[in-house]
């Protein structure tokens, strides 16, 4: 178990480092438009074009490296524990449930929640 947050810290880091390092170098491939005037469209089409999922991507290059780093793990959290809210908040009420249960969005939640567990004693400062 001692090892446990350390291996959890390193996946949650290299899936948020390497997913918005490949949507930061256009190494995505093109994905197929949702349907005009859903509301997923219009969130995206909120999104891409004002850039501000280009600054959501660069907090998860951040935030993945400072969680994979055991001495910055805390902060690293910090940064992405609003980013995987927003994850779930979307799945949840753009697309209705659409993929809130992928097997993928269950591994990052798990690790997050894992790690809150572990450092659990450093936030606790933040409730006093």
């Amino acid at each position: 178990m001692k090892y446990a947050p350390s291996i959890a810290g390193g996946l949650l880091g290299l899936l948020f480092f390497a997913g918005g390092l490949m949507f930061l170098l256009n190494l995505i491939p093109e994905q197929p438009a949702p349907p005009e005037g859903s509301p997923t469209a219009l969130f995206m089409g909120a999104l891409v074009p004002t850039g501000y999922l280009t600054f959501v991507k660069v907090f998860e290059v951040l935030g993945g490296l400072l969680v994979a780093i055991p001495r910055t793990r805390n902060f690293g959290l910090l940064v992405l524990g609003p980013i995987i809210l927003n994850i779930l908040a979307f799945h949840l009420f753009i697309t209705g449930g659409v993929g809130l249960f992928s097997p993928l969005l269950i591994v990052i939640c798990l690790l997050a929640l894992f790690l809150l567990w572990s450092g659990r004693k450093a936030f606790l400062g933040l409730l006093n």
